[in-house]
C-alpha cells in the first residue's frame, strides 16, 4: 500500500474561488449593488453560532455585506416564516441562509420552503432540489457543489467513475449523488438500512462521506487508489473518515478540517455574488 498522491486542499480552492468573484463584486459596487446575505439563527447553539461567525467574517473579506437575524430558542414556525418572509421582501438581500438544525418545535421543511428560490443560495428549497435534479439549478446545496468544485479543481476524473455515496440527506447525500449523476458516474447512495456497507463502498472509484458519524469510513472499506472526500465534520475537528487510516488506501483524499468545509463557504459566497448579479441584470433590461 501507498500513501495518497493527493490531499486535496479545501482551501486552496475556496481561495481560488473567492480570488475569482472579487473583481465581480467590485463591478456590482460600481453598479451601486452590496451583495448581501442574511442569516438566520435560531437559539444560542455554539456550534451554530461558530459557524454563523465565520460566514460573516467570509462575507467581510470579500466585500459582501452581511446580516445576521437572531431569534430566540422559543420561537415558532410561524413566527420564523415571517422574518424569512420580510427577507424575502427586502431587495437589498440578496441571499437568505437559515442556519441548522433549529430547535425541536419548528418545522425545518416549512421554513426552508419560505425561502424565496432566487435567494435560497443554500439550496434547501425543494423547488432548488428539483432543479439541481434536472441539471439547471442555480443554486445547488453548497456542500455538494463544493464536493464537486474540489474534483473540477484537481481535475479528477467523474465521467464513467463508480461513486459511492455515504448518506442521503436532502441537503447533503442526495443532491450530490444527483450532480455525479449528471456527471455521468455510475452512483450508489448507501445509507444507516444498507446492508454490506463495506462491500459496497470497496466498489467506489469515488467515495462521498456524509454520514455525520465520526471515524465512520475506515481503511480497508476503500478501494486502492479510491478518490475519498470527506463531508463529515464532527466535534473535535473529526471528520466522517478514519483519515490516517483511509490515507493508506487513497490516491486523493480530503483533511478535516481544511477540506470540504472552507469550499462550502466559498460556494455560499458565490451563489450570494451570483443572485446579486441577477438583480444586477434584471435592472439593466428592466
Amino acid at each position: 500500500m501507498t500513501a495518497a498522491k493527493v490531499i486535496l486542499d479545501g482551501n486552496q480552492v475556496a481561495m481560488d474561488i473567492k480570488e475569482k468573484l472579487s473583481g465581480r463584486v467590485m463591478s456590482l459596487l460600481e453598479q451601486g449593488i452590496v451583495p448581501c446575505l442574511a442569516t438566520i439563527l435560531v437559539g444560542d447553539d455554539p456550534s451554530s453560532a461558530t459557524y454563523v461567525r465565520m460566514k460573516g467574517n467570509a462575507c467581510k473579506r470579500l466585500g459582501i455585506r452581511s446580516i445576521r437575524v437572531e431569534l430566540p430558542e422559543n420561537t415558532s414556525t410561524d413566527e420564523l416564516i415571517a422574518a424569512i418572509q420580510e427577507l424575502n421582501a427586502d431587495p437589498n438581500v440578496h441571499g437568505i441562509l437559515l442556519q441548522h438544525p433549529v430547535p425541536h418545535q419548528i418545522d425545518e421543511r416549512a421554513a426552508f420552503e419560505a425561502i424565496s428560490i432566487e435567494k435560497d443560495v443554500d439550496g434547501v428549497t425543494t423547488l432548488g432540489f428539483a432543479q439541481n435534479a434536472f441539471g439547471f439549478a442555480d443554486f445547488p446545496s453548497c456542500t455538494p457543489e463544493a464536493i464537486v468544485a474540489i474534483l473540477d479543481y484537481y481535475h479528477i476524473p467523474i465521467e464513467g467513475k463508480h461513486a459511492v455515496v455515504i448518506g442521503r440527506s436532502p441537503i447533503l447525500g442526495k443532491p450530490v449523488s444527483l450532480m455525479l449523476l449528471n456527471k455521468d458516474a455510475t452512483v450508489t447512495t448507501c445509507h444507516s438500512k444498507t446492508t454490506n456497507l463495506e462491500d459496497i463502498v470497496r466498489l467506489g472509484d469515488i467515495v462521498v462521506a456524509a454520514v455525520g458519524r465520526p471515524k465512520f469510513v475506515k481503511g480497508d472499506w476503500i478501494k486502492p487508489g479510491a478518490v475519498v472526500l470527506d463531508a463529515g465534520y464532527n466535534e473535535g475537528n473529526i471528520g466522517d473518515v478514519d483519515y490516517a487510516d483511509c490515507l493508506e488506501k487513497a490516491s486523493a483524499i480530503t483533511p478535516v478540517p481544511a477540506g470540504v468545509g472552507p469550499v462550502t463557504i466559498a460556494t455560499l459566497l458565490k451563489h450570494t455574488v451570483e443572485a446579486a448579479e441577477k438583480l444586477a441584470d434584471f435592472r439593466e433590461n428592466s
